[in-house]
């Protein structure tokens, strides 16, 4: 690559020096991720990993897609670029979680108007501390400079995640039973979703994001809605060690009444009392401030529950001892009931 450079590349508006120097100001981030199986050697044209089979007798894999979406445009106004890929890399592997897989490896995908090698290094900060806390190896990724598509101080960002798990291990819903117990991760703020909406609520592009707010516990608004999306990789592997799992939610896009659901066979719903949620502050400026009707809210956001968790009721008590062990203030949710409507708030 010594002699790799092109003056009328460059006059278009790309630089592909500039491209190998984020390279190399991102390989120090990407050596934090790496695990057993995983090739270091950055900047071939395929990421490897070596699949380790040890104890898994039929193997099933397991991948997850997804971008940050219009939360960048909080990135962007604030200019702060090393949180985002944490979100990128959560979206991903929280999916892989909730069929019982263990996510192995992650790729990213950056596109932007111009690349700033230190601000791709810094995005891709994020990605391999998304890595390092969900336990998947960084094996590689693309950066993609595009002039004239991409304004020049905006980017998108995007990745996948490959995960595996055993097929006598994958989470079987058609086990839920009217009774059983309804566990909910807290969720860290608005995460990766319903930031459209954010944005109109508070006119985002004029809105002050960085002074403290008192509804939002002295912190600022834009450093509130930066705040990066919760991993729940490793505290829900260590669940699976110990209980039976029977259905496992991420929420995200269209909140509870969408998401919940979707790890519930037919004939049966989530009875939940609106009194048990607890709900984030932003959660209720964002309601006040856009004049956003409750069932709104729920069919967009987290509302301060990032992953629900279904188990027997005689294992739920057993099941907050684990996940609060590893870190995760977890708390009963509600209950599962014969219903065909999915979700009850009440």
């Amino acid at each position: 690559m010594k002699n790799s450079r092109s003056e009328s590349y460059a006059k278009a508006g790309v630089d592909i020096t500039a491209g190998y120097k984020a390279v190399e100001l991102m390989k120090a981030h990407i050596a934090r991720t790496v695990i057993a199986g995983a090739d270091t050697d950055i900047g071939g044209f395929g990421g490897l990993f070596e699949l380790d089979l040890t104890g898994i007798t039929k193997p099933v894999l397991v991948s997850g897609t997804d971008g940050v979406g219009t939360k960048l445009k909080i990135a962007f106004l604030m200019d702060k670029h090393d949180t985002v890929g944490i979100d990128c890399v959560a979206m991903c592997v929280n999916d892989i979680i909730c069929v019982g897989a263990k996510p192995l490896f992650f790729l990213d995908y950056i596109a932007c108007g111009k690349n700033f090698p230190e601000k791709i290094a810094s995005i891709v900060a994020g990605v391999a501390e998304g890595c390092v806390q969900s336990g998947a190896a960084l094996i590689g990724g693309e950066t993609a400079e595009m002039p004239g598509f991409y304004p020049i101080d905006e980017y998108d960002l995007a990745g996948f995640s490959v995960g595996v798990v055993d097929k006598s291990k994958v989470l079987d819903k058609n086990s839920m039973k009217e009774g059983d117990v309804i566990i909910a991760l807290p969720s860290s703020g608005v995460h990766s979703n319903g930031f459209s909406l954010v944005r109109r609520v508070f006119d985002i592009e004029n809105a002050d994001l960085k002074s403290p707010r008192e509804e939002l516990g002295g912190k600022s608004l834009g450093e509130t809605l930066l705040t990066p999306t919760r991993i729940y990789v490793k505290p829900m592997l260590a669940l699976f060690e110990a209980v039976k799992v029977k259905g496992v939610s991420h929420i995200t896009g269209g909140g509870f009444y969408e998401n919940i659901p979707r790890s519930f066979p037919e004939g049966l719903g989530a009875k939940i009392k609106k009194s048990d949620v607890r709900v984030l502050p932003i959660f209720k400026l964002i309601e006040k401030e856009g004049n956003i009707p409750e069932r709104d809210m729920y069919n967009t956001y987290n509302m301060g529950v990032g992953m629900s968790v279904v188990v027997a009721k005689e294992d739920a008590e057993r099941a907050l001892e684990i996940l609060r062990a590893n870190g995760e203030d977890a708390y009963i949710l509600g209950e599962v009931v014969k219903s065909d409507e999915g979700v009850i708030l009440c």
